[in-house]
């Protein structure tokens, strides 16, 4: 909460509107929470309530702490943005009683809103997450720490060394545990990050190479990150023969949604 309103400060000196990506905000509480004085207290709807106060709007992806399947918002304290964001979501989204989704969509967002601020829910995903990231430390495979609140983040660049940046070692990495246990991750690298330097047209990297799995809520028990765990060590133990890969096609921006790779 001090970075929060740190950053108000900040924002309000230089007449800058503050807006939040609020697709983890009740993870985000349960953090304050647990870590920061003065909110062991509290509950997490009001942790909550503290965190928007120092906001002038937020974007929400609903997939993540909305608990549904699809959907999000825009949300805005002044009338005046909300009704300038209107004017552009009719023709793109649909008019504001419905806005491209369905009621029914609609209505379990706002279940789902009220669903997330539950503390023995957030304890339980929270932990579920903690735990595979335990197994992970365990047998050895290098990851993010501290384990965050929706998923662990594995470091690709540590555990294939043999690979250079410009294999993709993330990407590969991914591959493999799809190959080896039908476990899906998501590369956040070179691919994802990396670019060509407009005046020299050399590669540029970035500093990490990650592939993060992310845990979907309410889905997977314990034994599902016992397998998980299980994968990635079977990929570990044969590490070095793991091979790289090159893009054989990418499109001129975002590349990390379309690209397709070959093997070295």
């Amino acid at each position: 909460m001090e970075n929060i309103k740190g950053v108000k400060g900040i924002a309000d000196k230089y007449n800058i509107p503050v807006f939040f990506d609020a697709a983890r905000f009740a993870e985000n509480a349960y953090f304050i929470k647990q870590l920061e004085p003065g909110f062991e207290d509290k509950a997490i709807g009001d942790i909550v309530k503290e965190m928007f106060s120092y906001g002038d709007g937020c974007t929400m992806s609903a997939k993540k702490d909305a608990l549904v399947n699809i959907g999000g918002f825009l949300a805005f304290r002044k009338k005046e943005d909300y009704e300038k964001a209107l004017e552009w979501q009719i023709p793109f989204e649909g008019f504001a009683t419905y806005g491209g989704l369905a009621g029914r969509d609609l209505e379990a967002i706002a279940r789902g809103l009220r669903e997330v601020l539950d503390e023995y829910y957030l304890e339980d995903r929270i932990g579920q997450v903690r735990y595979l990231g335990s197994l992970l430390s365990a047998c050895g495979v290098p990851i993010v720490k501290p384990t965050g609140g929706h998923g662990v983040y594995v470091d690709a660049k540590s555990l294939l060394p043999h690979l250079p940046r410009n294999q993709f070692p993330a990407q590969a990495l991914t591959v493999e545990l799809y190959l080896e246990g039908g476990v899906r991750g998501v590369e956040l690298g070179g691919c994802a990050f990396g670019h060509k330097d407009p005046e020299t047209g050399e590669d540029v990297w970035p500093e990490l190479e990650l592939v993060r799995l992310t845990i979907p809520r309410r889905v997977y028990t314990d034994r599902h990150m016992d397998y998980v765990a299980r994968t990635l060590r079977a990929v570990k133990e044969r590490a070095s023969s793991v091979r790289g890969l090159k893009i054989v096609h990418e499109a001129p921006v975002l590349r990390h949604f379309t690209a397709k790779f070959e093997r070295v």
